[in-house]
């Protein structure tokens, strides 16, 4: 579901597949304990091979930038597919600055 790579301080999570409610939680999870251990100052979520998003991916997307200001970090997310480009956009999620 998830592929994570971590150089310099920046933790790429190369996120495919779909996300809705019945994968988002142990994807949140996977990603959480990562970010835990490696505490990096950048997060940035690849959605590449994204293939479908609900709303439980700005759920995701907006609970690591809670969990990335908290250390200290950012969050960036790209590669958005022209679907889920116009979910983020829609939910406003680019107003915090997290597009890249």
């Amino acid at each position: 579901m998830i592929n994570t790579d971590y150089q310099d301080g920046v933790m790429t999570v190369y996120l495919s597949g779909e996300i809705d409610q019945h994968t988002s939680k142990s994807i949140r999870q996977e990603i959480d304990s990562r970010t835990e251990a490696l505490r990096p100052n950048l997060l940035c979520l690849d959605f590449s091979k994204v293939r479908f998003m609900d709303s439980s991916g700005i759920g995701l997307i907006m609970g690591r930038f809670r969990q990335m200001s908290l250390i200290g970090g950012r969050l960036k997310i790209t590669n958005l597919p022209e679907n889920i480009d116009r979910i983020v956009k829609l939910s406003g999620v680019q107003t915090l600055g997290v597009l890249k």
